[in-house]
């Protein structure tokens, strides 16, 4: 009888740890996809840093305004790729014995266009927001909640270029101007083990936003960033928001279907 009660115990156990044993111990290194809407979330703020007087034209009066901003897909090599924004994990992550992974992450295409022309004293304009050359690398902190997924937290810096575009004139050329943006983690971002869209091997992608795919880029991995692990009834829509002072960045989860 005790060695039923204990052979009951050792399988008790092991149904108990099943979810664990389950888990993938590393998350392979891969891209995030996502999309940006139009919705107001997604913003560029100029009330703390103004653009100077001048800028637009020699009348123009300082710039303090909050322009709106959507995403434009990237163009890529597989076509239906509609994410506007994709972020590289650059390393395998191996969770340790108290369910936490790190990994390198780079922003790898990134691109926005204004809802709205803004407008100024010199007339309207179209704002462009895209990558400025080499981006900097952070670290991801991957935190397992479950055998489905859990929670991370992940810095975006970034180098963007501004292009006020004129619009309804002869002339074209845009209005330039760089900035090094240093965006904090979003407080409730979640990931799921089960990724709801993969693009499996190498994509190849525009990173200079030239409309051209340069480079190649892995595909996704077993894990899906943005997803909760757990099907939620309401979408969140700041979960993955980024704030900073300058801006704000509100992503969906990029999905084909």
């Amino acid at each position: 009888m005790r060695k039923l009660s204990v052979l009951m115990v050792l399988i008790f156990a092991l149904l108990l740890a099943a979810p664990a044993l389950a888990a993938d111990r590393t998350i392979a290194n891969g891209v995030d996809l996502w999309m940006t809407r139009g919705d107001g979330t997604t913003f560029a703020d100029f009330s703390k840093q103004s653009l100077p007087a001048g800028f637009f034209c020699t009348s123009s009066a300082p710039f303090t305004g909050r322009v709106v901003l959507k995403g434009v897909p990237i163009a890529n090599d597989r076509g239906g790729l509609g994410a506007d924004t994709i972020i590289q994990r650059l390393d395998n992550a191996t969770f340790n014995k108290r369910g936490v992974a790190t990994t390198r992450i780079q922003m790898r295409a990134m691109q926005f266009e204004s809802v709205s022309p803004v407008k100024t004293a010199c007339g309207d304009f179209k704002l462009n927001v895209t990558l400025d050359g080499e981006q900097p690398i952070t670290t991801m902190r991957i935190v397992r909640d479950s055998a489905k997924g859990g929670r991370f937290f992940a810095p975006i810096w970034v180098n963007v270029k501004l292009s006020f575009q004129p619009i309804g004139r002869v002339t074209t050329e845009a209005l330039e101007l760089r900035k090094a943006l240093r965006f904090p983690p979003a407080p409730r971002s979640q990931w799921s083990a089960q990724a709801h869209t993969r693009f499996e091997g190498f994509l190849r992608i525009d990173t200079d936003s030239d409309g051209v795919p340069d480079t190649f880029v892995p595909g996704t991995s077993n894990f899906a960033a943005g997803r909760p692990s757990i099907p939620q009834k309401y979408y969140d829509p700041v979960s993955n928001c980024h704030v900073e002072d300058e801006g704000q960045h509100c992503p969906v989860v990029f999905s084909a279907e």
